[in-house]
């Protein structure tokens, strides 16, 4: 091949490769002047066509001044630049390198420019996103230290303890993979009682009717709504409705107020006679820890036949079309 010919097809494939790469070089001499430009775009095209300021005043002074530094001194140079935009702000990397002769004299500046917005903004992304795990794995591993603690308080034996307490962590496992799967929006309503009462039920569409309202839930509230459904689930199998064949669990959730209304959503079934009516830590998360984690309130009734469980959610914890 000849040299000429193999020296035509390199600066073609160079140059594709900056417009494919979004790189723009520009090289000047020691005084500024520009001797070629390859690849310019926006808002660098104001270094080689007259008449067009498209960088900011005080950007134009710092590359300038930049530039003026390598060709006296010799010493590369490198920095970032951020500049407005209409969608926000763009990110450019900067090079600036000295072209030295034979002799080792400078014989210009040679200034590459290429844009890193779209990492930059990936970097912030990931960033924000490590944050925010961050702060719901701390809100997550505050539930669990509390399911503990309250298993713990109201189990007799360590093999009561460790029975109760895997099952509210299988709970909360449940009521997770909801959130995560909905990149931590939350979980639907609906979705979220069935997820519960399936876990203990061979057939949920026979053993829960479901009627109202079904509102998008806050991540935490998902968490602590699946709790007290769990806990509701785990009672109803062992003393309730769900504990006989054909027996069902019905769960009502309606939104009541005019003004930022709230939303009640009631657990009710029948139960059998003498049904116990202890307070153990089922009882304490249905009418305390629940409520209070989500700003509400709630009430539990045991009567000789029914039991009936009603939590009223305050509008923060969920989203309704």
């Amino acid at each position: 091949m000849h040299p000429a010919e193999s020296g035509m097809q390199l600066g073609r494939a160079l140059l594709h490769a900056l417009h494919n790469a979004g790189i723009s070089v520009l090289y000047q001499d020691r005084e500024m002047k520009t001797v070629w430009a390859r690849n310019m775009r926006a808002p660098w095209a104001s270094d080689t066509a007259e008449g067009k300021d498209l960088l900011p005043p005080a950007q134009v002074q710092r590359v300038n001044v930049a530039k003026r530094k390598v060709a006296e001194t010799g010493n590369a140079d490198r920095f970032e630049l951020s500049l407005p935009a209409n969608d926000g702000v763009r990110w450019f990397q900067v090079w600036i390198d000295a072209d030295r002769g034979d002799t080792g004299e400078v014989l210009g500046v040679v200034t590459t420019m290429m844009e890193t917005t779209e990492q930059k903004r990936r970097e912030q992304t990931l960033r924000t996103l490590l944050r925010e795990v961050s702060h719901r794995s701390k809100n997550l591993l505050a539930i669990i230290q509390s399911i503990a603690t309250q298993t713990g308080r109201y189990s007799e034996t360590l093999g009561d303890f460790l029975t109760r307490f895997r099952g509210r962590l299988q709970s909360l496992a449940s009521s997770q993979d909801l959130v995560t799967s909905s990149n931590w929006r939350g979980a639907a309503l609906h979705e979220l009682v069935s997820g519960q009462v399936g876990r203990y039920s061979a057939d949920p569409k026979r053993s829960l009717r479901f009627e109202g309202e079904n509102p998008y839930l806050s991540p935490n509230a998902a968490l602590h709504i699946g709790l007290a459904m769990h806990e509701l689930a785990v009672n109803s199998v062992s003393y309730g409705a769900l504990s006989r064949p054909g027996g069902y669990v019905k769960v009502s959730a309606r939104l009541e107020g005019s003004e930022a209304p709230a939303l009640s959503l009631t657990w009710s079934e029948t139960i059998e006679a003498g049904e116990r009516n202890e307070k153990r830590f089922g009882s304490v998360a249905l009418e305390r820890v629940v409520p209070t984690s989500l700003n509400g309130t709630a009430t539990l009734d045991i009567g000789a036949d029914r039991l009936e469980y009603r939590l009223t959610i305050p509008r923060g914890n969920f989203e309704s079309d």
